[in-house]
């Protein structure tokens, strides 16, 4: 049994059984509780600190745990009718509705119903975090001198110094600020360099994520097509020149929905079409650690090929390791980064330092390249197994490219419909698949489903999840026979 179902468990129990004792009433100690339920001290600990989270029970070291006082119940709700008078009538003269559409980001960190195979998910299953070597760098981190203290604004030297040698090329540390994970550092390039009610051209399909931060910020995304070589230069130019903007975002590497890399010929076609239009590359590098073991020599970041402070560069640790490691790095050049670094800290002073300690200790570690090499075999090997299981058990769905990093696939079904549909039908089936709606900001040219290969717990669920698939109600698992149909 995995301890955090353990804990669970042995909270509902302890919850249960909560009415036998009176109000301040002492509860078992610790080690009967052990003795009794049969687990070990850490899953006691951990329940009763989340009864005292509930407010059900009150810890008193060195005394004991003792039943709370139940709470008053609070009062009626108010009528807060009046909020959408006032909410629609703050963003009355706004260019762009300051109303936000996370359906797309919620779908990824959502987690399904019980008995549900998760191929909606954003990050690695428990089974390929480094959890240990996490755990042995926050202990040692906690252990620096000063690692409670207040950090420099920018983040700590040496994990400036260790992200410019990540990026690469003439990157130093004074050009990278550490940021909040990878979300925060777009938000705050997105700020920085798009003033609300301006365009910012993004690539078409494009993260979901990318496009509720553009709109939050009060910015118009503007779709550039992809190919299957990235993006397409002509139209990017194009849509400079028909926009006006002064920003594009893009992901050269493993793109996400679509995994593809931007090709050789076009990297620097990219950068000179920016640079003519006076504008900024925002490089969201997100997928760099997540290179499948086939992979080959990955290409330079663009902010390594960039001489004239194009090219904003974001980074981040949380996608190879854990969501809550929300450690990444903005990198930049000229007086931009001033306006960055000012951006950051108004909105959030600095990443917290034991943070930081932690997550320099972690790449550090010699537990780090064994755990990314790790990493890299696991998810060819999951890629290579969802794929040959769908085209067994769905042979009618379309898989136009199997990437060589990243965690999804890009399929779209072969007859015209709704992915919305396609994404019912298989929530009934029992897996959880992403629409491919959000994430285009204009009319998608057809109906698209992501497929995530990282939140499973193994190749298992993942042939589970296509024979669902395959049984369920799909029109594409069981196509229609050539010819008339037989009387």
């Amino acid at each position: 049994m995995y301890e955090r179902s353990s804990v669970a468990e042995l909270a509902e129990s302890l919850r249960s059984e909560l009415d036998r004792y009176s109000v301040g009433g002492k509860l078992p100690s610790s080690r009967a509780l052990v003795e009794h339920y049969r687990v070990s001290p850490v899953t006691v600990s951990r329940a009763l600190a989340q009864l005292a989270a509930e407010g059900l029970v009150v810890t008193r070291p060195g005394a004991g745990v003792y039943r709370a006082r139940p709470r008053t119940h609070a009062p009626a709700a108010g009528d807060t009718s009046w909020q959408e008078v006032a909410l629609s009538a703050e963003g009355a003269g706004d260019v762009v509705p300051r109303s936000v559409d996370a359906t797309g980001v919620l779908s990824s960190l959502a987690a399904p119903p019980p008995g549900v195979i998760e191929l909606n998910g954003g990050y690695l299953h428990p089974s390929l975090q480094p959890e240990r070597a996490m755990a042995a760098a926050l202990a040692r981190a906690g252990r620096r001198p000063g690692a409670w203290g207040r950090p420099p604004v920018e983040g700590l030297p040496e994990l400036r110094d260790w992200f410019a040698r990540e990026i690469g090329g003439t990157v130093v540390a004074a050009d990278v600020l550490v940021t909040a994970g990878g979300q925060s550092a777009l938000a705050t390039a997105l700020r920085a360099l798009a003033p609300p009610g301006a365009p910012v051209l993004v690539e078409s399909p494009t993260y979901p994520g990318l496009l509720a931060l553009a709109r939050a910020s009060g910015c118009r995304p503007v779709p550039v097509p992809v190919d299957g070589e990235g993006v397409r230069p002509e139209l990017l130019a194009a849509a400079f020149e028909a926009t006006g903007a002064r920003v594009f975002v893009c992901q050269p590497l493993f793109q996400n929905p679509t995994g593809t890399v931007l090709a050789p010929g076009r990297r620097a076609e990219v950068l000179r079409i920016a640079r003519a239009a006076g504008a900024f590359v925002v490089e969201d590098d997100y997928a760099r650690s997540l290179a499948h073991e086939d992979a080959g020599p990955l290409p330079a970041t663009l902010a390594a090929e960039d001489a004239d402070g194009v090219v904003v560069h974001v980074r981040s640790l949380t996608k190879a390791t854990s969501p809550s490691l929300r450690v990444g790095a903005l990198a930049a050049r000229g007086p931009v980064v001033d306006r960055l670094r000012a951006i950051q800290v108004v909105d959030s002073f600095f990443v917290p330092r034991p943070l930081q300690e932690a997550a320099l200790e972690l790449v550090g570690a010699p537990a780090w390249p064994r755990h990314l090499r790790t990493v890299a075999a696991e998810l060819r090997h999951r890629r290579d197994v969802l794929a040959g299981a769908l085209r067994r058990e769905l042979p009618m769905l379309e898989l136009p490219h199997l990437p060589c990093g990243g965690y999804q696939l890009w399929v779209r079904p072969a007859r015209a419909g709704d992915d919305a549909d396609f994404v019912a039908a298989a929530l009934r089936a029992g897996v959880a698949v992403t629409p491919g709606r959000p994430y285009f900001c204009a009319e998608p040219p057809g109906p698209h489903v992501r497929l995530s290969f990282a939140g499973v717990s193994g190749p298992g669920e993942l042939v589970e999840a296509a024979r669902r698939l395959g049984a369920g109600p799909f029109p594409e698992a069981n196509p229609a026979p050539d010819g008339p149909p037989t009387p």
